[in-house]
């Protein structure tokens, strides 16, 4: 890795990184396009209310740590990274108990419609 990165000068400037945003997005592509689903663990072992949120963070936090560790420019971060991702899942029970989703929330019904589409659309 430190080869490419020192072959196409990606250690510097404006491309510092870029190993990094390869990596952690290739990541999520392949989980979604290989089904793997954090969020379908945690339905199964909880009530699945929270399950979608909790599993999409999870899935970046880990994402995120992966991509800083395999890229060198940004591995030195790759503890903030962690913790400042984790950080934010401590909000997760004090938002789900104060703050009232609007009826239009993105998560509700999403479900039922992408199965819905998928019936009526024939797929090649």
């Amino acid at each position: 890795m430190d080869a490419i990165i020192e072959l196409f000068g990606l250690e510097q400037g404006l491309m510092r990184g870029f190993i990094f945003g390869f990596v952690h997005v290739g990541i999520l592509i392949i989980g979604y396009y290989s089904g793997w689903s954090i969020n379908r663990l945690l339905k199964k072992t909880s009530n699945g209310h929270i399950a979608g949120i909790v599993g999409a963070v999870v899935a970046h936090i880990l994402s995120d740590l992966v991509a800083s560790l395999i890229d060198p420019t940004m591995r030195s971060a790759a503890l903030g990274i962690l913790i400042g991702g984790l950080l934010p899942l401590s909000l997760i029970p004090i938002l789900e108990r104060y703050v009232t989703k609007s009826e239009s929330h993105i998560m509700v019904g999403d479900h039922e419609d992408i199965e819905k589409d998928l019936k009526s659309e024939p797929h090649k």
